[in-house]
Formats: C-alpha cells, structure tokens, sequence
C-alpha cells in the first residue's frame, strides 16, 4: 500500500476503506494481539489514524515542493496516485475529525497527526483554528517525540506561534539537532573528509 514514503494505486482505496471504518465499533473496541507477558500494542484506531496520518504526510505540499524540485513541475501531474490521495483529502478530514474529540488521549493525538496534513487541503484551510486548538490542548498528553515535531512543525509552517506549545524537551530536542546540523556542515567544509550527512545504513 506504501513503502518508504511512496504512494501506490492501492494507497487510495485502502485509505478510503480505513476512513470509512474509524468509526466502527469493531475498530474503536480493537487492538492487535501481543505476546504473553509483552504490553498490548496501540488500539486498532491508533494505528490506523497513525497509517493515514503518515500517508498523508508523504502526500503533504512539503513533499510535493521537494518532487517537483527534484522532478520538474510537472510531478504532480505525472503522479496519478499522490494526486488522486490529495484529492481525497476532504473526504478522509471528515473521517478523522470526529476523533480529535475521542475520550482516548492516544486517538485525540493520532487523530490530530492525521488531521493536519490533510487540512493543507484549499477546502480546509478554514479548519486551522480548530486543529491549533487541539494542539494546544494536547500539549500536556503527548509524549511522542516524531508526532510532536510534525505538529509543531506544521503549525509553524502556518504562521502560528508555537513557543507555549513547546515543552522543554521541545526545545532541548530542537536545539540538539541544530548542534548535529552545524557540527555535520563544519565538517563538511573543513576538509576533514568526513561526511556531512550520515550513511544510508
């Protein structure tokens, strides 16, 4: 259905089909299955928010900028399957905004991960408010560092102010990765011979 931040033809009707089960008492009540003595893993609704909310991040304007500077400007013309998910997103906000409000602070966050992305849609730029005011309340109840930035980032993106919405792990998570950033472009330019950006394995 996806593999490395690539979307297929497939991607579409799954992604329809999981946004037409969220709200079914079977996938609200579910999860997978764990091994004895192992913690049970994320509610079934968790981590099908969390599927659709990746999906639609590798589906985000970000990643079209970056193909299109990679591809020319006619990558989303040449990609059916990107352009086809993007055109879903109307649809699957409406399968998904009913859950920002859910009693479960894990689905309430996963909800919002999935939720912004889809918003940078023309029709929904108008739900912004709204997702920044779940942002806000989800503050204190997030403790995933990726689903965190990715909605800080997004915010920030939208011209938000974010700085009540960071924590200190925030900052201090940011910070760290600056110093990494700055320390790989030193090197890089010193002539050491050391790489500037870390091996792909």
């Amino acid at each position: 259905m996806t593999h490395q931040n690539t979307i297929y033809e497939a991607t579409v009707p799954v992604a329809l089909y999981v946004a037409a089960v969220l709200g079914h008492p079977a996938v609200s009540a579910g999860d997978f299955g764990h091994d004895a003595g192992m913690p049970p893993n994320h509610p079934l609704l968790v981590r099908l928010l969390d599927w659709l909310g990746s999906t639609a991040h590798d589906a985000d304007d970000e990643c079209v900028a970056v193909g299109e500077r990679h591809c020319g400007a006619g990558f989303l013309q040449e990609y059916r399957a990107i352009r086809a998910f993007r055109d879903l997103r109307p649809a699957l906000f409406s399968a998904v905004r009913p859950l920002l409000g859910h009693d479960d602070p894990d689905v309430r966050h996963a909800a919002l991960v999935a939720a912004i992305p889809l918003s940078e849609h023309p029709d929904l730029v108008s739900h912004r408010g709204e997702l920044v005011d779940h942002a806000r309340r989800s503050r204190a109840t997030s403790t995933d560092r990726h689903n965190r930035n990715r909605v800080l980032d997004a915010l920030k993106a939208w011209g938000y102010d974010t700085d009540n919405l960071e924590s200190a792990a925030d900052i201090a998570a940011r910070e760290q990765q600056a110093r990494r950033m700055a320390e790989r472009a030193y090197r890089a330019g010193s002539g050491t011979g050391s790489h500037c950006e870390d091996p792909p394995f």
